[in-house]
């Protein structure tokens, strides 16, 4: 009986030693995000709008938004979500130093949507004023049978 309590307390020790690690990477990187977000920037808007034309209902539509750093500090995108989940947006890994071009990745599932089509990206970082609302248009047709 002894041994199962004492297995039981290493287990229980080893799994909390790993709880708290955890939440100290999760508080590293929520000070690193909110210190990136203090130093803001510019950005310029290169690409805040595209229609994809048409596509055939259940074909993949892949596009980058390009934008530009045009302040003296990175530009951290933070975050960048879809108006539907047929939209899966991908923010840059790495800030955008001053003077460079980023891109915001998108990929538009078109299955099961067919008609018109009007998505919209929001974009969050540390760039003043924020990003404005980046749109996805287009028709989906439907398949013939």
């Amino acid at each position: 009986m002894n041994k199962v309590f004492f297995l039981f307390f290493i287990l229980v020790a080893l799994t909390s030693c790993d709880i708290k690690r955890k939440d100290k990477i999760a508080d590293d990187q929520s000070k690193a995000l909110e210190q990136a977000t203090k130093d803001t920037t510019t950005v310029q808007i290169i690409d805040s709008s595209y229609n994809f034309g048409k596509v055939t209902d259940g074909e993949l539509v892949e596009y980058n938004y390009r934008f530009k750093n045009t302040g003296n500090k990175p530009l951290v995108v933070v975050d960048a979500n879809a108006s539907c989940g047929c939209t899966v947006p991908e923010r840059p890994d790495k800030p955008i130093l001053p003077g460079e071009i980023g891109f915001i990745k998108i990929v538009f599932n078109s299955k099961g949507r067919a008609g018109e089509t009007h998505k919209t990206i929001t974009v969050h970082s540390n760039a003043k004023p924020d990003f404005p609302i980046l749109e996805l248009r287009g028709d989906v047709l439907e398949k013939k049978q």
